[in-house]
């Protein structure tokens, strides 16, 4: 069972980054260990990053959020097709930030549930106005915050192919679980992240 963090805004500063992400689990698959990628990546830019800082961020991020998955996800994840990937990605996503993983969870998964497809600004609004009531840390956060935090949420979500936009509307794209992935999913007590990606109560 994947234990609750408290909220947290870091997503302002975070992206899907789903190669670095695919890059680390292949490392992690060939034998190396979280302290060699850690290594490798300070001595060879192994993201492409723009700064030593940028470079730091992306592996604390990407290894965080591989830590919260057991690692029998490698050859299960290795062994996917991409979107099935990027689906995984996205659930280590949701498990490393409880907040990302509300959202999907209490919005997205909702408006699949009652067969709505598009999500609008006034939804992350109202999501994040529940949370502020329900939540001292978030009712500090100024509403810059929440905008930019609503932004990324969307851009994770459109990276990992479950939003798509057209004009100034983000269309809901319900995904289609692998049974692999679902079945190491459900075995390891993460069938609310099911749940979320399928809508399904």
């Amino acid at each position: 069972m994947i234990e609750r963090k408290e909220y947290s805004a870091g997503a302002v500063k975070m992206s899907f980054w789903f190669m670095e992400f695919r890059k680390v689990v292949g490392l992690l698959a060939d034998g190396k260990s979280l302290a060699e990628v850690k290594k490798l990546n300070q001595k060879e830019n192994i993201f492409a990053a723009s700064t030593v800082a940028r470079a730091s961020q992306i592996y604390s991020t990407v290894s965080g959020r591989i830590r919260m998955l057991d690692e029998s996800f490698y050859q299960v994840f290795l062994a996917s097709d991409l979107a099935t990937q990027k689906l995984f990605a996205l659930v280590a996503a949701m498990a490393y930030d409880t907040l990302f993983f509300d959202f999907i969870y209490e919005v997205i998964r909702e408006k699949m549930i009652i067969g709505s497809n598009q999500l609008a600004d006034s939804d992350i609004r109202i999501f994040f106005k529940n949370k502020q009531q329900q939540d001292g840390k978030v009712a500090d956060w100024t509403d810059a915050t929440l905008i930019r935090l609503g932004r990324s949420y969307k851009t994770m979500l459109y990276e990992a192919g479950m939003l798509d936009k057209t004009g100034e509307n983000w269309t809901i794209l319900k995904p289609i679980l692998d049974a692999k992935m679902q079945q190491w999913l459900e075995n390891h007590e993460m069938a609310a992240f099911v749940n979320a990606l399928a809508g399904v109560r």
